[in-house]
């Protein structure tokens, strides 16, 4: 039992202090068993193993022919993953090796489907990518450094492109720039679109899809993401009406658009005021900059709801270290509330910043007003 402080022994101050105790040791064991499925789920997307067991019931011998893993991991995995729930067993009572297990369409929803508005696998390989940096993330929090975005690896990148996908390529063009008349108009009748820190190109992509007259120029300051983006588009058909630059948006960006995107991104740049100034920049008159970034309150309170734990787990281990990569860095962190937007939207030249009428559990929506 936990030793109460002398100034709380009375009967009722010990029954609160153990509750509390054995809430907080509740709490901690299922931050475990998430820790352990999160990786076990990143080992399963690595090998491919939630399509494979979608497509058809396997044995332990028949997953890991289908996925390259070795059988006995194979095995082992399978049945972690069914105590844990996430995949089904036909029969238990047969041998290890002659089990059959399966993804349910319900479960493939969230593990395997890339084009599913569920799909939450990505985050399993975030956590995954950002873990396997944990001794360089250590040296910059005692340095007071950071830990550049390529350093992440390949992981990294496509998990972070894979959980906004289904977004942009199901939401972006169908609901969420239609909400807005005069975007809806002017990329309809042709307009030209800026996509600022475009990443593996699934924003700009959306767009194109959903404007077949629109013309779309993507910015990234990472080659990767740059040569992935160009790759999807093509894989779109879009090539040449959607295309990809590997230039500083702050500085290289050039030409005049009648919208202008900053899509989850302003909240890692070291130095958003000049990102956002630029926007200002490339904007036509009567034209539109939308920022999408995450959706936490106004004001830090203490306990917070779960979007708003995500972002600042995230922030520790992915976006601040890569923020702080750089020098100088205004250092934001994911969790970049409203009124820090403001602020630097007003140091970039633009009024003010108009919260659009577009709902999202994970994200908000802005307009930069000039």
């Amino acid at each position: 039992m936990t030793r109460l402080p002398a100034y709380r022994c009375g009967p009722g101050a010990a029954l609160e202090a153990i509750v509390q105790t054995d809430e907080l040791a509740d709490h901690l064991v299922g931050s475990v068993l998430g820790a352990l499925d999160v990786l076990n789920i990143a080992v399963g997307a690595h090998f491919g193993l939630y399509e494979v067991l979608h497509r058809r019931a396997c044995t332990p011998g028949e997953a890991a022919a289908a996925s390259g893993m070795a059988p006995r991991y194979a095995r082992e995995w399978l049945e972690q993953q069914c105590v844990a729930g996430l995949v089904d067993v036909d029969d238990a009572s047969l041998p290890a090796d002659d089990r059959s297990y399966r993804v349910s369409d319900e479960h493939a929803a969230v593990l395997a489907d890339r084009d599913s508005l569920a799909y939450l696998t990505p985050f399993a390989q975030v956590v995954a990518a950002a873990g396997a940096q944990l001794p360089r993330l250590l040296d910059a929090y005692a340095s007071g450094g950071g830990v550049p975005w390529d350093a992440y690896g390949p992981a990294m990148r496509e998990a972070q492109a894979d959980a906004n996908r289904p977004l942009f390529l199901r939401l972006l063009g169908s609901q969420w720039l239609p909400s807005l008349p005069e975007v809806h108009a002017a990329l309809s009748a042709g307009g030209r679109v800026a996509d600022l820190g475009c990443g593996d190109g699934w924003a700009s992509i959306g767009v194109g899809l959903a404007y077949p007259a629109a013309q779309v120029d993507g910015y990234d300051i990472d080659a990767a993401s740059v040569e992935a983006a160009t790759a999807h588009a093509a894989a779109h058909g879009l090539a040449g009406r959607v295309r990809f630059h590997l230039a500083d948006a702050a500085t290289a960006a050039a030409g005049s658009y009648d919208l202008v995107l900053a899509m989850e991104c302003v909240h890692d740049l070291a130095d958003p005021v000049a990102v956002l100034a630029s926007a200002r920049r490339l904007v036509t008159e009567g034209g539109s900059v939308v920022v999408m970034d995450e959706r936490v309150p106004d004001e830090f309170t203490g306990p917070g709801d779960p979007t708003e734990q995500m972002m600042y787990g995230i922030s520790m281990l992915v976006c601040l270290p890569d923020s702080l990569s750089h020098a100088p860095s205004v250092a934001t962190g994911t969790v970049m509330r409203a009124p820090v937007l403001r602020g630097y939207a007003r140091e970039a030249g633009f009024a003010d910043v108009e919260v659009l009428p577009i709902e999202h559990d994970v994200f908000r929506f802005y307009r930069l007003v000039a």
